[in-house]
């Protein structure tokens, strides 16, 4: 298979995948995506000779998406607020408002957190897939996991709360 062919025929699935990994962010996306194809392309005699390029280049994506999560990770993190960021216009559908929600919560998350969601219920990889893609262990993986998806719930419902470490309520 040639890079071409690969590019046209995984770049859907691709971008999809660096889109979430960026909190929807489209033009960050676009530029991941770029960066792990060009990283690709330098390795594609040895990559198109694996079982699954396609993982192998999800693995440099997700790679990727890690080192721009650690430059930016001066920025301070601040809670999701009802009506923070762009919203769906009122005349759509209550599942497209639900969506936009979902994908602003997500990308609220911390980095590490949101690309296990990602590539866990968007990708539908297992937890030793998901440790094997972004080289950590298991147990990292469903603790960030569960973390991640605590504080999604605490978005959805922000009377419940979130448990701290040591169990109260935040």
């Amino acid at each position: 298979m040639s890079f071409e062919e690969f590019v046209q025929g995984s770049s859907p699935r691709l971008f999809r995948t660096a889109l979430l990994f960026t909190g929807h962010d489209r033009a960050a996306a676009e530029d991941l995506l770029q960066l792990a194809l060009e990283r690709a392309y330098r390795r594609w005699a040895r990559i198109c000779r694996s079982e699954d390029p396609e993982r192998y280049v999800r693995r440099i994506l997700a790679n990727a998406a890690k080192d721009r999560w650690r430059r930016a990770a001066r920025r301070p993190e601040r809670p999701l607020q009802p009506g923070d960021g762009p919203s769906a216009a009122d005349d759509h559908a209550t599942a497209v408002v639900d969506r936009d929600y979902v994908l602003r919560a997500l990308a609220g998350l911390p980095g590490r957190q949101r690309a296990v969601l990602v590539l866990r219920y968007f990708s539908d990889l297992s937890a030793a897939e998901i440790a094997d893609e972004l080289g950590c262990s298991v147990g990292t993986v469903k603790s960030q996991l569960s973390r991640g998806v605590a504080r999604l719930r605490a978005v959805a419902e922000p009377e419940t709360g979130v448990p701290d470490r040591k169990g109260s309520v935040t």
